[in-house]
């Protein structure tokens, strides 16, 4: 019992480093902000012209998205106006209204570390203050993109920090971008709308929140119904790529979403001893680079404890990503590796 209590403490501390950039501090246990939207108590008390609005709570995304279809632009106006902390976390809702709700409400907070999100520049899908703060944005023409990717991140990932300056390339918001631009090519504006999806709480440090997967279980079911979301709009099918603590998130939610793709980089395990064992129909692809210390995280599961079977071990059978010259935890999205290389032919669905 006491080399199996020792095992448990290794293996707590060293996956609880997974996901992020802030190194091994000490890590606070996290409360997860789900369910509906702040506001909705308000939004379930108003009409329009008469009609009951759809509850966010117990309403799907395809319902939302036949409830705005049938509204004037009159009616969708009043509601971004009164309601845009509903409206823009409302998986379902046209896109050019989250846009326009979330750029309301940032500005409202008067907190000046969302003021940047409310430049009429940003593409804000989703915004919610409540506890660190969760925000998607999306890069590219989401409404008209051919193919459609989202980062899924790691620890120490809120709003708060969306937009906290960081080393080149790393974070959400720079992983996507780097992602658009390698879809490029030779055809600016490209057919490629990348994500960056900080939409769950994330674990903070090192703590049992990042060994555990309390916070993941949370995160899959906000991370499928954005998928949902996704698909009531008429995008296309995503690809989702999951680094670190967010592979343990897409593990889970995988036989839940329509991706097309799931991709996981730097990953600790994705709660599954084979990618089979995901029951999903994606393809499975997995990176790790060769300086990568998720490495020396012990792939164990024990008592609710670790993330599992290693995602680039030949036993678990996912398809291999090259990565040979990325360097660290973070470095999978710097131009000209072969890791942003491959993850751009996956986005672009001419991988094989």
């Amino acid at each position: 019992m006491r080399r199996l209590g020792r095992a448990l403490v290794t293996a707590a501390l060293a996956v609880a480093g997974a996901g992020g950039t802030a190194g091994w501090a000490s890590g606070d246990s996290q409360s997860a902000v789900t369910g509906p939207p702040p506001g909705s108590a308000a939004w379930r008390a108003d009409t329009a012209y008469g009609r009951a609005l759809p509850d966010p709570a117990t309403a799907t995304p395809h319902e939302v998205a036949r409830f705005f279809a049938g509204l004037d632009a009159a009616a969708r106006t009043a509601l971004v106006r009164s309601h845009p902390l509903v409206v823009g976390n409302l998986d379902g809702a046209p896109v050019p209204l989250r846009y326009e709700a979330n750029r309301i409400a940032a500005a409202a907070t008067g907190d000046a570390r969302y003021a940047s999100l409310a430049a009429p520049d940003r593409q804000i899908l989703a915004f919610d203050p409540r506890g660190r703060g969760q925000v998607a944005e999306v890069f590219g023409d989401l409404e008209h993109a051919a193919h459609v990717s989202v980062i899924v991140p790691g620890n120490d990932n809120d709003a708060a920090s969306y937009d906290a300056r960081r080393a080149p390339h790393t974070g959400p918001a720079a992983m996507a971008r780097a992602l658009r631009a390698a879809t490029e090519g030779a055809a600016p504006g490209g057919s490629v709308a990348v994500v960056a999806w900080t939409g769950y709480t994330t674990p903070v440090g090192v703590g049992l929140d990042a060994a555990g997967g309390r916070l993941a279980a949370a995160g899959a079911i906000r991370l499928t119904r954005f998928t949902a979301g996704l698909d009531a709009v008429g995008a296309p099918d995503p690809v989702l790529f999951c680094h670190s603590y967010g592979s343990v998130v897409c593990g889970l939610a995988a036989r839940h979403t329509d991706a097309t793709d799931l991709v996981a980089f730097g990953s600790p395990g994705m709660r599954a001893d084979t990618a089979d064992a995901l029951h999903t129909g994606a393809r499975v692809w997995a990176a790790r680079g060769p300086s990568d210390w998720i490495a020396d995280v012990p792939n164990v599961s024990l008592a609710g404890i670790g993330h599992g079977a290693d995602p680039t071990s030949a036993a678990f059978g996912a398809r291999r990503v090259p990565a040979a010259d990325v360097r660290g935890h973070a470095g999978y999205f710097a131009p000209g590796t072969q890791s942003l290389a491959a993850f751009a032919a996956i986005a672009k669905g001419e991988a094989r």
